[in-house]
């Protein structure tokens, strides 16, 4: 669905603690026409910066890949790196410091078939040969559900794959590099993680958007049921020190909230009357060391914008000490992602 600028304009506000320094450890860039399977629009550099910009104390931002400017050339397992040489340049953009302070891209999250098995070291290799300074992991999307109600990843994942042995062969080649694994799936597929996260208690995974609930389709009406579900699936997960979480993402269509549904967009006390549930819970399991809050922009742009998102996030965070906020703001991500700011 279209961003409409216009209607998040219906909703302003003063910016909560505007100098709090921010790592958005979760964004996408992408250039597509309607025709794509993939969110359509365009959201580059310039869109970026002006959601970084907007008031917010934001320092730098991680990159997750989103299928963007694959190679048009070459064999079809390394057409991902495409995305990583794409993104370099964008960081190296703002590493110019030519935008202002910010830096945008510092760290880079890819896409590598995991699928091929021992051969996608192949790929990771040239992932870091395209970015050493900047790739940090990958990304490959595990969200797959029966209902067609329900859209599966890009990746045209197939049921129990994160369980895969072909798979978990690929998965160990980011371990030999010192690579972390983004895991995104959909709330029913939380086991999956964590039967992963304990047989590579080595390889850092990092849980995104709560790890997928759920309010479309079959699910719709049923949050009450699937949060009390979730809560202790996603304490298990917490269980295993290897994982930590990203806390945001949970403002898209799939989640059934319908915020993109209504008049105006939802305002942060609003975001936190419907939400603040699942961040609660996901802090109190992981601690705040293991937890970043994130936007997911510009997917949950349809719902929200982004000043009143991260106040939302800092009426949240306002519950933990300054030291806990630091961490949820900026110290996790730059942690978890290497990140030289």
């Amino acid at each position: 669905m279209p961003i409409d600028p216009a209607w998040l304009d219906k909703v302003r506000e003063p910016i909560i603690d505007p100098d709090r320094p921010i790592i958005d450890p979760h964004h996408h860039l992408w250039d597509r026409p309607s025709i794509s399977k993939l969110p359509a629009g365009r959201y580059l550099l310039h869109d970026l910066l002006d959601d970084l910009n907007s008031g917010h104390n934001v320092v730098a931002t991680v990159f997750v890949e989103c299928a963007s400017y694959y190679r048009a050339d070459g064999p079809e397992h390394l057409k991902p790196v495409g995305e990583t040489e794409f993104v370099n340049g964008v960081a190296a953009m703002t590493a110019s410091g030519f935008y202002g302070p910010v830096r945008a891209c510092a760290g880079i999250v890819s896409l590598a078939d995991l699928n091929l098995g021992a051969k996608v070291g192949e790929v990771l290799d040239a992932h870091i040969a395209a970015a050493p300074a900047r790739f940090r992991g990958i990304r490959h999307a595990g969200g797959w559900d029966e209902s067609d109600e329900v859209r599966n990843s890009h990746t045209n994942p197939f049921p129990g794959m994160f369980g895969d042995a072909t798979f978990r062969e690929g998965f160990a080649e980011l371990g030999k590099r010192g690579l972390s694994f983004e895991a995104w799936c959909y709330h029913t597929q939380i086991g999956d993680v964590i039967d992963l996260a304990r047989a590579f208690p080595d390889t850092v995974i990092i849980a995104d958007h709560f790890l997928g609930p759920v309010g479309v389709g079959p699910y719709e009406g049923r949050r009450e049921e699937i949060f009390e579900v979730w809560k202790g699936e996603f304490a298990e997960l917490a269980a295993c020190e290897n994982v930590v979480a990203k806390l945001g993402g949970i403002n898209m269509a799939i989640n059934g909230f319908g915020w993109h549904k209504l008049d105006n967009p939802p305002t942060s006390k609003e975001l936190v009357q419907a939400t603040g549930d699942w961040y609660a819970h996901a802090i109190d399991v992981f601690g705040p060391d293991r937890c970043m809050f994130e936007s997911n922009f510009p997917v949950d742009k349809n719902s929200v914008s982004y000043p009143v998102l991260w106040n939302a996030f800092k009426l949240i965070a306002s519950a933990y000490t300054d030291a806990e906020r630091d961490a949820l703001f900026h110290d996790t991500a730059k942690r978890v992602y290497r990140l030289d700011l």
